[in-house]
């Protein structure tokens, strides 16, 4: 159960990478070299030895070089007969040893407490549980305020009545919301709850536009809520992260704000995962 309780007390151009000052602390031909390797990740495919060369701003024979060096180690490979340059099975490897360690709660922990500090207000991550299609509560970081949101942890929030569950919902088409809402039906929690098929389709073109989900007093009175979903490296939304508070604090002229902030938020924790750009 959600509700507002008392508190206690107490990609962009590139430019020249010869011309850009050297940063302090890096080894120059590293750099290069993993620039090179990331250049031709983005390729999505194979890329030719003279567009590398100048995007990254160094005579042929230079990126010819840095390139057979990681050609040797394995992180990248030439193919075909005009020699293309394509990702090697090692940059696989290493790669995949992120996924193994990463954890979820460790990365986004710290992210939440300064959204919580840049916000006011208290801050949720919810991922998205597929067998019951509701949101599901895993961490918490709540403000200070006398009057805040209060959910338990592993707490349940419905698809259409919360701001993590209807922005899980903006991300799947439109047969896809219909078919889950025709199994879960559209339950009303208060009077503002959006429990026509047509409203609810017309909130989420709107939170699709913005970038950002509103509850406002959908799913507890007095309770508004912006969300805005984290992507793993599949590019599929698998989490959410959520400011949550009372209308008194969240008015109209500060959702825009909020919503800009965990839209920020929520970019940089996808970046950390790992997930897609």
């Amino acid at each position: 159960m959600v509700a507002v309780v008392p508190a206690k007390r107490g990609k962009k151009p590139r430019g020249s990478a010869a011309a850009a000052p050297q940063p302090t602390g890096q080894v120059q031909s590293l750099t290069r070299g993993l620039k090179l390797l990331e250049w031709i990740a983005e390729s999505h495919g194979s890329v030719a030895l003279t567009e590398l060369a100048q995007q990254a701003g160094l005579p042929n024979s230079t990126t010819h070089r840095l390139l057979t060096t990681m050609q040797q180690l394995g992180f990248v490979r030439q193919i075909g007969d005009l020699g293309h340059w394509t990702i090697g099975a090692h940059a696989f490897v290493v790669g995949s040893s992120f996924l193994q360690s990463r954890n979820l709660l460790a990365i986004v922990h710290p992210m939440l407490r300064k959204l919580m500090e840049d916000s006011g207000e208290t801050v949720n991550l919810a991922v998205l549980d597929h067998s019951d299609h509701q949101a599901i509560i895993i961490d918490q970081v709540q403000c200070a305020q006398l009057m805040r949101m209060s959910a338990p942890i592993g707490g349940k929030l419905p698809m259409h009545a919360s701001g993590a569950g209807k922005i899980f919902l903006a991300n799947l088409s439109d047969d896809q919301v219909a078919t889950l809402l025709h199994r879960k039906g559209l339950h009303s929690y208060t009077p503002a709850t959006l429990t026509s098929p047509l409203h609810l389709k017309e909130d989420l073109a709107q939170t699709r536009k913005r970038g950002y989900s509103f509850d406002d007093e959908e799913h507890a009175l007095g309770l508004r809520c912006v969300a805005a979903c984290i992507y793993d490296e599949h590019h599929e939304a698998f989490a959410a992260i959520s400011i949550s508070g009372p209308i008194s604090r969240i008015t109209d002229d500060r959702v825009t704000e909020l919503g800009a902030l965990v839209i920020k938020a929520a970019k940089e924790i996808t970046q950390a995962y790992g997930g897609g750009r």
